[in-house]
């Protein structure tokens, strides 16, 4: 079995401690040569890094691990490449929550004028990095699951039009069926999701049980009712997560059809969420007084000692295993079903060929194949219309420089809705995220 040469973008993440542990539980079905961490903060880097360095010495002594900042190191005779970059770091998350939330409009960091902002940052640089990928490795895949996905997938489809191993995808669909396996007592593998939307703005209208074909969303639809729903790893979950996934049983209630992506609430019910914000304490906040901590002294127990035998209780988050199993789909042509992002192109009838989409699809060595889902209703359809437009002038004015038409993507989004708060808050966004955005002309 061929073994291959795998890079982490963003190798000083929180996530990154889980993700070796995943590739070293999954060495038999996924046989790697060697594996680069890459991150441009080299002090960050340093304690995953070796931490990494230590847990592959006693599970996979047999791969080649290393760390380094270097590009030309990194990404030479790569095969996948996985991104999740944090541009601009927690700082910059702060700035996309608190900000927006100091205005009376929601702060979070993938959705609303917080998510936009990201989503420049993160364009910048990702557009940077695939250049900086195809210079030395120009057949490598790129699994982009950097935030905001559906922003940066749109940037990506009009810089690289015709490279086909770019594959923007996000694990947030996943994770909700995951979540339904844990309300079922079943094993996720066993169910089969049908599923529309936009990155982080989505839909289920179908689950099937792949053994006998049955639908399983109507019993769903009656557990959540009963039970709540929860993540499928709620023990490990920060409050904020068990409160995002609380959410799913009122949008189930006003709005019974389908399953919703657990970001819906955000877009459903914008004053409510609002309202119970703190704008003093976000997510950002939370991640650095928890996760953040809780990894990072993990890990440098581990180096103190030496060891990692009796010290590692860094959590696998199902993001790792899912991303490896994508990965494991393409090289070996397995063909498995995920939701991913993928230009339309007649997969969503009723929405514009040109759309970064997310529906199911098949996946193997020749990239996705999607899953066509036909006419989706009209509330649904004039929502994801109204993002869809939003996004797109977001791109217009990060490619044109054009303050207008950011001003018009910031007025469309249903999260600020008001071109006056618009303009306010783009010309504070643009001053927290200079040297990060494009210089914004105005119109003479």
């Amino acid at each position: 079995m061929k073994k291959y040469n795998i890079v982490i973008v963003g190798g000083g993440s929180t996530f990154t401690p889980g993700f070796l542990k995943s590739f070293c539980r999954m060495k038999e079905e996924f046989p790697i040569n060697k594996l680069v961490l890459f991150d441009i903060n080299a002090e960050r880097q340093k304690t995953i890094g070796e931490f990494g360095k230590i847990l592959f010495e006693e599970l996979y002594p047999e791969a080649d691990f290393t760390y380094t900042t270097d590009i030309e190191k990194t990404y030479t005779e790569s095969d996948f490449v996985f991104m999740q970059m944090r541009v601009g770091g927690y700082k910059m998350r702060e700035s996309d929550e608190k900000t927006p939330l100091s205005m009376g409009m929601i702060g979070q960091e993938t959705v609303g004028a917080g998510g936009m902002a990201y989503g420049l940052r993160s364009t910048k640089e990702m557009i940077k990095a695939v250049y900086d990928i195809r210079r030395y490795a120009p057949d490598a895949w790129i699994l982009n699951y950097s935030n905001p996905a559906a922003i940066v997938a749109e940037a990506l489809r009009r810089e690289f039009p015709n490279d086909k191993k770019i594959l923007n995808i996000c694990d947030q669909p996943e994770n909700v069926v995951r979540s339904c396996s844990r309300l079922l007592s079943c094993d996720y593998k066993n169910l089969d999701p049908v599923y529309f939307g936009l990155n982080h703005y989505g839909w289920f209208t179908h689950i099937y049980d792949k053994t006998n074909g049955d639908d399983l969303l109507s019993e769903i639809k009656e557990l959540i009712k009963e039970k709540g729903f929860l993540p499928q790893d709620a023990e490990q979950r920060d409050p904020s997560w068990l409160d995002t996934y609380g959410m799913v049983q009122p949008m189930m209630e006003d709005f019974p059809d389908y399953l919703p992506n657990t970001y819906n609430q955000y877009y459903l019910y914008p004053e409510y969420k609002v309202e119970h914000l703190n704008p003093n304490y976000t997510r950002a906040n939370e991640v650095i007084d928890g996760r953040e901590k809780r990894v990072f002294e993990e890990c440098k127990t581990v180096i103190k000692a030496g060891t990692i035998k009796g010290y590692v209780n860094i959590h696998e988050d199902a993001h790792a295993e899912f991303m490896i199993e994508v990965a494991m789909s393409i090289a070996y042509n397995e063909n498995n079903r995920y939701i991913v992002i993928v230009e339309n192109n007649g997969a969503i009838n009723n929405l514009p060929d040109d759309a970064m989409v997310e529906v199911a699809a098949v996946l193997g060595s020749n990239g996705p194949r999607p899953m066509r889902v036909g006419n989706i209703p009209l509330f649904q359809k004039g929502l994801l219309e109204n993002q869809l437009a939003c996004e797109k002038l977001l791109i217009d004015a990060y490619f044109e420089e054009s303050y207008e038409k950011a001003l018009q993507a910031f007025t469309l989004n249903r999260l600020i809705n008001d071109a006056k708060k618009a303009r306010k808050i783009l010309d504070a966004l643009i001053e927290e995220n200079k040297g990060y955005w494009p210089e914004f002309k105005k119109a003479e």
